[in-house]
């Protein structure tokens, strides 16, 4: 099965996001959209993941989380990977407590590298992917479109949870199922 680690978005932060796809739709770009139900912060990818993991993979989320109290953040901005130019992710970016955010996400990676799967090359960078492209994308139309929503910006949250997923890949786009969880605890 794929898998993956993720904070799951308030209802609030989603209902803003599905407003923002409204506005990039709006500029007919050709780029396939998530559903705004589907959109999350991912922490780590896992891909292919044996049942048998998930035991070991549970307790390496319960093991990350047990020194981290909720996190702050909100939704903020919006951008493309790797650049205006030749984009291939549209996402929405992530402000508040990011540095501990990313401390949270590197203790999971080093927990997870513990049960042989490999840590990402690339820098954790906290955002929340809104759509890929199919092919070429006008950059001028881009560029208005993320300008439009340059200022967007959702009221703070709290990343008090996170999720291992499971990823069913169906013709009509991915089906996530939450297979298991731990909480950030505030501190005693």
């Amino acid at each position: 099965m794929r898998t993956f680690i993720a904070i799951e978005l308030p209802q609030a932060v989603t209902a803003a996001l599905e407003n923002v796809l409204k506005t990039f739709h709006a500029f007919k770009l050709n780029i396939r959209w998530v559903r705004p139900e589907n959109i999350h912060l991912t922490l780590n990818f896992l891909g292919d993941t044996p049942p048998e993991a998930v035991g070991p993979i549970r307790r390496a989320l319960s093991e990350a989380v047990r020194n981290f109290s909720p996190i702050s953040l909100s939704a903020k901005g919006s951008g493309a990977f790797p650049g205006i130019k030749n984009p291939r992710v549209i996402w929405v970016g992530i402000s508040g407590e990011v540095p501990r955010l990313k401390m949270l996400q590197l203790t999971l990676a080093e927990n997870l590298a513990a049960l042989g799967f490999e840590k990402d090359k690339r820098p954790f960078k906290a955002h929340l992917t809104l759509g890929r492209t199919k092919g070429a994308v006008d950059p001028v139309r881009l560029n208005a479109a993320l300008t439009d929503v340059m200022e967007f910006q959702t009221e703070p949250f709290s990343a008090d949870r996170i999720f291992l997923f499971q990823s069913d890949l169906k013709p009509t786009g991915p089906v996530y199922t939450k297979i298991a969880s731990a909480a950030l605890a505030p501190p005693l």
